[in-house]
């Protein structure tokens, strides 16, 4: 009768294991393959399979090795906040705050994704191991130390983003474009910003005792700098699809403009809707924003391949 029983427990524990690694938070890294998308025309052409596909094999390996840093860190986040999360509505509830996965199993496996995730990118490609390692290195420091600082906050987690971007330009040996760069980091602020404004809600007078950062942000700022952000996000990505050598020159890679302004708007809509929903459920779970997203893929991808 105890073999059974213990059959259980194990699983249970690899299932709580897969839940803490928050698999769903993995879309944030298909960002490593903005620049092999952008880089059409200049690194690689469609009607030669020989110059895309050892590319797009790099970005696969380079996107699945940052899933295992990403998940290692939200292991080894929850373990230390653990405490703190056990006051949130929602977090309370995730397999480390409420005690279902072990905080040793946590620690030890989170630190073994993060420390396999940056070995493997260091044999995959050195100076992508540089990036993943400073990915790494970040992620650390916003878990300890610059969550708590505010401003500071938020633009980490936008360096976060854009050093994906960095991440997949480096892993398959392209120039680093700066508006993706700048397009990038904008985008993800505008996001973290969000984020913030929906704790502030969700939280309501327990905001600081969960996130002392928060007791230092209004209402009135996060939409002040919810707006800054989100107008930046779009002139910025406006110039970019106008002024990039390696886009069309006819610039028709304005027809994905439209589908920028519907998501950034659409996303401040549903996000001060539903603020006990995190950004990859609002992304992945409302119908016309992933349709949007879906048809600047497909509308980028056409104009493209249009080009030659």
């Amino acid at each position: 009768m105890l073999a059974p029983t213990a059959s259980v427990s194990t699983s249970s524990v690899v299932r709580d294991f897969l839940v803490a690694c928050r698999p769903m938070q993995w879309q944030k890294n298909l960002l490593l393959f903005a620049a092999f998308i952008f880089s059409a025309r200049a690194a690689w052409v469609w009607d030669d399979p020989s110059t895309w596909w050892p590319l797009l094999v790099s970005a696969f390996a380079g996107f699945w090795l940052f899933n295992a840093i990403a998940s290692g860190e939200y292991l080894l986040n929850d373990a230390v906040d653990v405490e703190r999360d056990r006051l949130h509505p929602r977090k309370r509830l995730r397999p480390v705050a409420s005690g279902r996965l072990p905080l040793p199993t946590a620690y030890v496996g989170g630190a073994l994704l993060v420390l396999g995730g940056v070995a493997g990118a260091f044999v995959l490609e050195v100076d992508f191991g540089a990036v993943a390692a400073g990915y790494a290195a970040l992620t650390a420091a916003y878990s300890l130390w610059l969550k708590r600082l505010v401003i500071v906050d938020v633009v980490v987690i936008a360096s976060g983003f854009a050093l994906r971007a960095v991440a997949g330009a480096v892993v398959i040996g392209v120039p680093i474009s700066p508006w993706l760069f700048v397009c990038t980091t904008l985008g993800a602020l505008f996001i973290a910003v969000a984020k913030r404004r929906q704790e502030l809600v969700l939280m309501a007078g327990d905001a600081g005792a969960h996130r002392g950062v928060l007791g230092e942000y209004t209402l009135e700022v996060l939409d002040q700098m919810s707006s800054v952000s989100a107008s930046a996000t779009i002139v910025a990505y406006t110039l970019y699809v106008v002024s990039a050598e390696n886009l069309p020159p006819d610039h028709s890679m304005l027809l994905t403009l439209p589908f920028v302004l519907y998501g950034v708007f659409r996303y401040r809509l549903i996000a001060e809707q539903q603020p006990e929903k995190n950004a990859d459920e609002l992304i992945s779970r409302d119908v016309p924003l992933l349709i949007s997203v879906v048809l600047f893929g497909l509308t980028a991808l056409a104009v493209l391949a249009a080009a030659g």
